[in-house]
């Protein structure tokens, strides 16, 4: 090692952060297993260097002792003496060995390795605290190749992991194209980061309203709930803080400009925007849109709602395999049945 060495690892801990001392107490410990390994199975070695100029030496610990049974392990008394008149019984002398030329290559190949292990793995840490804690952040990113039905996507510093569960059912990815997807959890793993991402999640939408809709962006329009099937249809549930701004005309833009532009990066997801109300059997009665409801009946305290629907809305309030009722149930937190104008009569007359 010398000063050429030294100034790379100023340098490294200019660029990268890595703390100089870190590498160099690495390069010392990998130094002492390399000769350990290629000169002699004692453990009995310990190597200094000099943070000035690089230079490192290379020393081998003996215990002073009376008669000498081991010559790797042990120094007499007499000969202790003339290093160091004041060493006595018991005492560690530590003798300076001149390392072979051989040992020079294998000093100098280490510190590199070490130098390059480091590198590494200050990347990996930069990566990683770049993503963590951005859970739920959109990213732009690029389809490099599918393993498994997993796809990779290229998120410029590192590849993203876009599983089975989380892509959009029946969505096809090309090597090339460009998808925009959210992260859902970033893990510190010992190959570096791991970015999961997911196109299904309730977020993905979330995050694009925010990018198309400046008012929501901007926190004059808010989002208060979302219920996603994804690749099929999303409800969501929006109100204005400002009296002058409507909610769902801003949502859907000029000739629904904007809400197209989402719709069209969920691959033609249907989406349902509808307002927020306090009152929850307004609200219940806005999400079961776009059929007409007639009543809302809520019990607060079970969390249950009944809506009355006209007879021919019955099928539409419902939805396809229970989907509309479904996605308003999770998007307002309640139980809905939905019941008939007819079927409510019924019952009434049963009950008279």
């Amino acid at each position: 090692m010398n000063k050429d060495i030294l100034n790379a690892l100023k340098e490294l801990e200019k660029e990268k952060g890595i703390d100089q001392d870190v590498v160099l107490e690495a390069i010392r410990t990998a130094l002492e297993t390399g000769y350990k390994k290629n000169f002699g199975k004692a453990t009995n070695f310990s190597v200094e260097i000099d943070k000035e100029n690089g230079e490192y030496k290379l020393y081998q610990s003996k215990t002073v002792v009376e008669s000498v049974e081991n010559n790797n392990l042990e120094i007499s008394l007499e000969e202790a003496r003339t290093i160091d008149p004041k060493y006595e019984l018991g005492d560690i002398v530590k003798i300076e060995i001149k390392p072979k030329k051989d040992f020079g290559r294998i000093a100098a190949q280490t510190a590199r390795q070490v130098i390059l292990q480091k590198i590494r793995e200050a990347e990996r840490e930069s990566i990683y605290n770049e993503f963590y804690g951005r859970e739920s952040d959109i990213l732009t990113g690029i389809v490099q190749r599918e393993n498994k039905g997993n796809i990779f996507v290229d998120l410029g510093k590192i590849e993203g992991i876009l599983s089975v569960n989380e892509q959009i059912p029946g969505e096809v990815y090309k090597p090339g194209d460009r998808i925009k997807t959210v992260i859902l959890e970033v893990k510190n793993t010992s190959k570096g980061a791991n970015i999961l991402l997911s196109r299904s999640h309730p977020n993905l939408v979330k995050r694009l309203f925010e990018l198309e809709v400046p008012e929501i962006h901007d926190g004059i329009i808010e989002i208060y709930s979302i219920a996603r099937e994804a690749g099929s249809r999303t409800k969501i549930a929006v109100f204005s803080h400002d009296p002058n701004v409507e909610p769902i005309g801003s949502c859907v833009g000029n000739k629904g400009t904007r809400v197209k532009n989402i719709i069209d990066e969920l691959n033609q997801e249907k989406i349902d925007i509808i307002v927020y109300e306090k009152d929850p059997e307004k609200f219940i009665a806005n999400s079961l849109g776009p059929a007409k409801i007639i009543k809302v009946t809520a019990n607060e305290k079970e969390k249950t709602a009944v809506a009355v629907v006209p007879d021919n809305q019955l099928s539409l309030a419902i939805g396809k395999e229970g989907q509309n009722v479904r996605l308003a149930a999770k998007l307002t937190g309640w139980k809905i049945d939905i019941i008939s104008e007819s079927q409510l009569n019924q019952q009434k007359g049963e009950e008279v």
